[in-house]
């Protein structure tokens, strides 16, 4: 049976010669160690003395060890998989069959997209398995691909265990990123330079949570950060409002940059100087990946499969969790039903943050509780439908303007920023200036020069 015989001795996709060729320019010249570790990881490799050879190769740069046939040999003698018969051997015909160190990196793609090759075609077998089961809805197949090709296509593994000298090779590689860059916010800025000092700004897979009574301002903070990561981030930022309409958002966008008030915008009455700023206003915007979608009806999966398509991103910002609705599409909002549906799509944001690798920032109504209190600042517990909220959060922010509810308050067109759920460091408060005439916050030291 001919068809037996091939499937029987047919193999996933791999290049034994471009593998030895890696491993051997390695051995030969360890100053292309940082590029190779940089570029591929152990479960790239396809045959078994290969990952082990790489495996010793790669933790040893994890700790800074000099790196040679002999030092690698020992790795090996004590990682347990080094063979008195085979190993030493092996290791001197890498170097033997690698024609030059220099073209390592044409190497190296040879066996990425092998490894590639390999991840599709498991992740296909994998799917047409959970088909014939048929256990699943076609929706839900629809889920798993994408999110099994979004893991391919990002260059990870969608499930499996790390060992921790995978991890801190990235780790120091970061570290190394931000000591070069001298910046004092390891994440996304926030463009409030208080906020930023004590949160570090908005950090990859992080989510956070900005919560406010209505009309104190959750969206016009909503729209800095996203102006600010916009503008000068590089990377392309998504807004989900599930409010207010694309329209009404950009407008407000355009107040924030021109300086020009909404009610102007709104109106059209606008003075013949105000058109150059509003000209030059939609030009900065113009120059930014700024990403708008206001469908009322989304749920996370839907902003998960559109966050996948889009290259480069940098930060996802929605507004607001209550409206959102269920993975199944249905929102209840009578009793433990509704907490439970908010505890689900918590949960759901948190895990769309890791997986997309970028801050993920929700806007939450708070509950009536802080009105009937004599300090009306929110706290934790006014959350609405509390609980899963504040514990899936990396850090939960709220807003409070005195001026909302004292006519006579000497915190006049001020707000304060409290910080109070943050997992990477102190909980406290910031106070930012807030400019009503553009619907916007600023440093509180801001003035604005015509």
């Amino acid at each position: 049976m001919p068809e037996l015989d091939e499937l029987l001795t047919r193999q996933m996709p791999h290049s034994d010669a471009a593998e030895q060729a890696v491993l051997g320019a390695m051995l030969i010249d360890s100053r292309c160690i940082p590029q190779v570790v940089e570029a591929l990881r152990p479960e790239d490799f396809y045959t078994k003395q290969h990952i082990e050879v790489y495996e010793a190769i790669y933790s040893m740069f994890s700790l800074s060890k000099k790196i040679d046939p002999v030092t690698v040999q020992e790795q090996m003698r004590a990682d347990g998989t080094y063979s008195e018969e085979n190993t030493r051997g092996f290791l001197l015909q890498l170097m033997e069959v690698t024609p030059t160190a220099a073209n390592v990196m044409e190497y190296v793609e040879i066996v990425r997209d092998k490894a590639l090759l390999r991840r599709v075609a498991e992740t296909a077998g994998d799917l047409s398995s959970l088909v014939n089961e048929g256990t699943a809805t076609g929706t839900e197949m629809l889920e798993v691909a994408e999110q099994r090709i979004y893991a391919i296509r990002q260059g990870r593994a969608f499930q499996g265990l790390t060992p921790v000298s995978a991890i801190t090779a990235d780790v120091y590689a970061r570290i190394g990123e931000l000591a070069e860059a001298g910046s004092a916010v390891p994440g996304t800025s926030t463009g409030l330079l208080d906020l930023d000092r004590m949160i570090g700004g908005l950090g990859n897979s992080d989510l956070v949570l900005l919560a406010a009574r209505p009309g104190m301002g959750k969206t016009s903070l909503a729209l800095n950060i996203l102006l600010e990561a916009g503008k000068h981030s590089g990377k392309a930022v998504v807004f989900f409002s599930l409010e207010m309409s694309r329209e009404q958002l950009v407008t407000r966008l355009i107040s924030s940059e021109s300086f020009l008030p909404n009610t102007k915008l709104t109106t059209g009455q606008l003075e013949e100087d105000d058109w150059e700023k509003l000209t030059l206003a939609c030009r900065s915007l113009n120059a930014t990946t700024i990403l708008i979608d206001d469908n009322p009806s989304l749920s996370v999966a839907d902003m998960n499969a559109k966050c996948r398509r889009v290259e480069n991103l940098g930060l996802v910002v929605i507004d607001y969790l209550q409206l959102m609705t269920s993975a199944g599409g249905k929102q209840n909002y009578s009793g433990e039903n509704r907490q439970q549906v908010v505890s689900d799509i918590s949960r759901a944001l948190k895990i769309m943050a890791k997986e997309l690798n970028v801050p993920v920032l929700c806007l939450s109504q708070l509950s009536r509780a802080n009105e009937s209190r004599s300090d009306k600042r929110p706290m934790l517990s006014d959350l609405r439908e509390s609980g899963a909220i504040e514990q899936d959060a990396d850090e939960v922010m709220f807003i409070y303007r005195d001026d909302y509810y004292n006519e006579d308050s000497e915190f006049k067109n001020q707000a304060e920023i409290i910080v109070a759920k943050n997992r990477h460091g102190e909980t406290g408060k910031v106070m930012v200036q807030w400019l009503p005439e553009f619907t916007t916050f600023a440093n509180l030291e801001w003035k604005h020069q015509d």
